[in-house]
């Protein structure tokens, strides 16, 4: 191979790897690292150049397994992986874990290879399928209220009402009482029904800002009246594949629930954005593809944020902190999003929360970005 081929494939090895979205490096026989990417230069907030002056337990914890095993795949020249190693330093940050891939280079004796993924990345699947198994009982319990809590309801209004007709005027108000009673009940077996519905989702490329529009418009003129909701939004986002009145009902929930943690305090803000994310990629329901989540949309408020002891559980059905909550609300929104193969998370501070939403472009290149066709053209 001539010196020209040799320039022109460590050049296309470069690319190759400044492309790979994993912080990736090569440690020396010395232990000295003698190659980053460009994620590993993010990662160890250090220039590549810099790095190569350096040693890897330079950054990591005195006695990291990662050197351990670093040392094994040298000597077992067998490539390892490890899950959930905790590399937190003064130089990485806190709370820093990670999954580790080391890989001998047989080519350069003594020399590995250490790729490493963020577990933030990866929890955002594993909460992600734990909303859709959560879903997924409730599922069958709606399925099972409909069919034995909706029918006898019906003869406990029905016998409510002639009882009505009788009774004294005093006792009128109970069986006004039980009748309401057991209207509320029907409505909330009415919102679990959501649940069972298993049909394909009919979606199309979808605007985004068309939706958080018609949001903001209802929001404004009813629950929302006395915050002020504000927008930041990236004009070139391309169109979401969604279905339209389900992204609605989605953002409808998260900005009612953005205002009823404000409440009543002063200066409230509800802030609605879009951007374009290197997103993850996660599989999507019934298929066997695995699709990209680039788009990004947030709802964020500055309320008081969301309790620590209720956020990793915040999606599950039934959980609220609201006096007369249902807990339904999150756990359906959580349905939908991942029915469209998207990913919900939320973050919270004392000074708010921020709702996130993970979802596929379209994919279709023939449209110009910001205009979609009949689920919802501009």
């Amino acid at each position: 191979m001539s010196a020209n081929d040799v320039s022109r494939f460590a050049d296309a090895a470069q690319i190759v790897l400044n492309t790979i979205r994993r912080p990736v490096i090569m440690i020396g026989p010395d232990d000295h690292i003698t190659y980053a990417n460009a994620d590993a230069e993010d990662f160890f907030r250090v220039s590549a150049a810099m790095l190569a002056r350096t040693t890897l337990d330079r950054f990591v914890p005195f006695g990291s397994p990662i050197l351990a095993l670093i040392e094994q795949v040298r000597e077992r020249l067998a490539p390892v992986n490890e899950y959930r190693v905790d590399i937190s330093s003064p130089r990485l940050g806190v709370e820093k874990i990670v999954d580790i891939y080391v890989a001998p280079v047989p080519e350069l004796q003594g020399s590995v290879v250490v790729m490493f993924q963020e577990r933030s990345m990866a929890d955002k699947i594993d909460r992600q399928m734990t909303h859709r198994g959560a879903a997924r009982s409730v599922t069958g319990l709606a399925a099972m209220l409909a069919h034995e809590i909706k029918n006898p309801l019906s003869g406990i209004r029905g016998a409510a009402q002639i009882l009505e007709t009788v009774v004294s005027d005093d006792d009128r108000a109970l069986t006004r009482l039980i009748t309401e009673e057991t209207d509320r009940i029907v409505a909330l077996v009415d919102r679990m029904e959501v649940f069972s519905d298993e049909r394909p989702i009919d979606r199309h490329p979808v605007n985004i800002h068309v939706v958080l529009d018609r949001v903001k418009a209802i929001a404004r003129n009813g629950f929302a009246s006395k915050i002020n909701i504000l927008e930041e939004y990236d004009p070139s986002l391309p169109p979401v594949f969604a279905n339209r009145d389900q992204l609605i009902q989605v953002f409808l929930n998260l900005v009612k629930n953005a205002a009823e943690a404000i409440g009543t305090r002063t200066n409230g803000e509800i802030t609605l954005s879009t951007a374009f994310r290197p997103g993850m990629r996660v599989s999507v329901p019934g298929s066997q593809d695995r699709v990209s989540l680039p788009l990004e949309f947030c709802v964020h408020d500055n309320g008081p944020g969301v309790s620590e002891d209720i956020l990793p559980i915040l999606f599950d059905p039934f959980i609220t902190t609201k006096p007369n909550g249902s807990g339904l609300g999150l756990a359906l929104v959580a349905k939908i999003v991942g029915e469209h193969g998207g990913v919900i998370e939320c973050e919270s501070t004392p000074r708010g929360a921020t709702f996130r939403v993970l979802m596929p472009a379209w994919a279709d290149t023939s449209l110009p970005r910001g205009e979609t066709d009949e689920g919802g053209r501009e």
